[in-house]
């Protein structure tokens, strides 16, 4: 399954659970994330605590969501939104994908440097009890109404 992550500046949260989603689906996934108005850089805070956690950044990059618009961009069967609702962001939409959902994380780029630490383990915290529910699940062989249903479940996970 071709999973794309989606949020504004794809410098932390889509970075995270991309890494998330590569790491431990071991396989049966394959994640990529992007921007609609990528930062250009992946936030230095998001590669501190990936390291940490020992996951595989020598790939991670910030980038347009239009690599993935393309006839040799591989095909989605999933799209998944990260976007926060405190800053008011505007979620990018995809079109075209069989399915969508929205596992919206508050950005913890907006922190104050001091807090960085903090609000990043957060969102890598929520990221990860939803990428573990979702890859827990046998989605190879669910409807896509079911599939559904658990995707929205799954964004609700605090």
């Amino acid at each position: 399954m071709n999973i794309l992550v989606l949020c504004t500046g794809n410098s932390a949260r889509s970075i995270l659970l991309e890494s998330l989603l590569n790491t431990l689906g071991a396989g049966r996934v394959m994640a990529y994330s992007a921007g609609s108005n990528p930062s250009g850089r992946v936030h230095p805070q998001s590669l501190v605590l990936l390291a940490e956690k020992q996951h595989d950044t020598s790939g991670a990059r910030s980038k347009s969501w239009d690599e993935f618009g393309t006839e040799t961009a591989p095909e989605m069967d999933l799209v998944i939104t990260v976007c926060g609702s405190a800053a008011q962001e505007e979620c990018p939409m995809w079109p075209g994908a069989p399915l969508r959902t929205h596992w919206g994380v508050e950005d913890p780029a907006a922190a104050s440097e001091p807090d960085w630490d903090q609000a990043f383990r957060t969102a890598y915290t929520v990221l990860e009890k939803r990428a573990r529910a979702f890859l827990a699940l046998e989605f190879e062989h669910m409807s896509k109404d079911v599939l559904n249903v658990e995707l929205s479940r799954i964004g609700d996970i605090l």
